[in-house]
């Protein structure tokens, strides 16, 4: 079992590079499309909103394939599709690109959670999610870092030729995986009809509230982080290695809390938790929306990765559970509400630029995860009884 999660969490490891990779990338795409930043940020809406509403596909393939089968599926067919970006002759195809890119992505993380979700028990899932986040945190770390620096060196079209190259090559793991055996694994109880599927999970109650809350998330945190690189870039004329590694803060953050986990878990418990995720994400982008100075800005991006996986974590945890009668359909609803949720707030933060800026976005973004993060310990507790 510990061999199958690495290969899922290497898996997730260019999942997540080629989910985030465009946020160190935009100010070059821009650059090289002779456009400006909110309009190049249409590689980033394209890519997060098919990722999202693709997630309606992949919950029934999911329960029919099987969670892992499916990851290994699309992840050889991701190493094709992200390389199509590299080719891309103009904005127009390049968001054509990241689109099928992001269909074709969307399955990775949300079913190998799925699969931990039927193989691993509740009691011990949370530290288990947190050990397979610690590939999902390595991709944001070095897809954002290292997109950075090669834009720097040679160009954006590099990064996505790489990630392609490493898509394939986790592909043939998970598949050599699959075809010894090593893999245990259960398909879902499954109606006749996908809609049926997703319509008995939107029937429970906890799951409602899991869905608004990870929307909320996705919106207010990643709708302002996707925006953190351009604000670092025409603010404080960051070169686009050193936004990059300001970027890759973000998982370092997450890395932290990753390795943390089951002493803040010990201590502060599952509500508890999600309110200091909150709290400490609002912290940071309130400190974003002060900062004065470029040095800031690191550490406030690193606590908003640490203050995002105390909440996200949770939510996920809770995700594998809030349905367990079909998994598949269950997370692949939480990814969409996620997903769609930062697609709706990249394209808002962006409109909303010429009337807040980008500090004014920080400071709401700041407002709302705060009120999100208290919101859902709340009802967790009243949920506990």
């Amino acid at each position: 079992m510990n061999r199958t999660v690495l290969l899922l969490a290497a898996a997730g490891f260019f999942a997540a590079g080629t989910t985030r990779v465009t946020d160190a990338l935009l100010p070059d795409i821009a650059a090289s499309f002779a456009v400006s930043v909110p309009q190049a940020a249409i590689a980033i809406t394209a890519f997060t909103f098919a990722y999202g509403l693709f997630q309606l596909l992949y919950g029934p393939v999911g329960a029919r394939l099987g969670p892992f089968r499916t990851v290994a599926l699309m992840t050889a067919l991701t190493a094709s599709t992200t390389a199509l970006s590299a080719a891309a002759p103009t904005l127009f195809w390049l968001a054509v690109a990241r689109l099928v890119s992001g269909l074709t992505c969307a399955a990775i993380i949300p079913m190998s959670m799925a699969f931990i979700g039927e193989t691993v028990p509740y009691d011990r899932r949370q530290p288990v999610l947190a050990r397979f986040l610690t590939g999902h945190i390595g991709g944001l770390v070095a897809g954002q870092a290292a997109a950075g620096l090669l834009a720097e060196l040679v160009s954006w079209r590099t990064v996505f030729l790489v990630l392609g190259a490493g898509f394939a090559v986790v592909a043939a793991f998970l598949w050599r995986e699959l075809s010894a055996g090593a893999v245990p694994e259960r398909k879902s109880e499954t109606s006749a009809s996908p809609l049926l599927q997703y319509a008995r999970v939107l029937r429970v109650p906890w799951a409602r509230t899991v869905l608004v809350t990870v929307t909320l998330e996705g919106l207010f945190c990643f709708g302002a982080v996707a925006y953190i690189g351009a604000f670092l870039r025409e603010t404080f004329e960051l070169p686009y290695a050193l936004v990059g590694l300001v970027l890759a803060a973000f998982g370092a953050g997450g890395l932290f809390y990753a390795f943390s986990v089951r002493w803040l878990l010990a201590r502060l418990g599952e509500a508890g938790l999600a309110a200091a995720g909150g709290a400490v994400m609002a912290f940071a982008f309130a400190a974003l929306a002060l900062a004065c100075t470029p040095w800031l800005s690191a550490p406030a991006t690193a606590a908003c990765g640490l203050g995002y996986y105390m909440l996200h974590n949770t939510l996920q945890t809770n995700a594998t559970q809030m349905a367990p009668f079909d998994r598949s359909a269950a997370i692949a609803l939480f990814a969409f509400g996620l997903f769609v949720g930062q697609a709706i707030g990249a394209a808002l933060f962006g409109s909303a630029l010429a009337f807040w800026g980008y500090r004014g976005g920080f400071a709401l973004s700041a407002a709302a995860l705060l009120l999100v993060g208290l919101a859902f310990a709340r009802a967790k507790r009243r949920a506990l009884g």
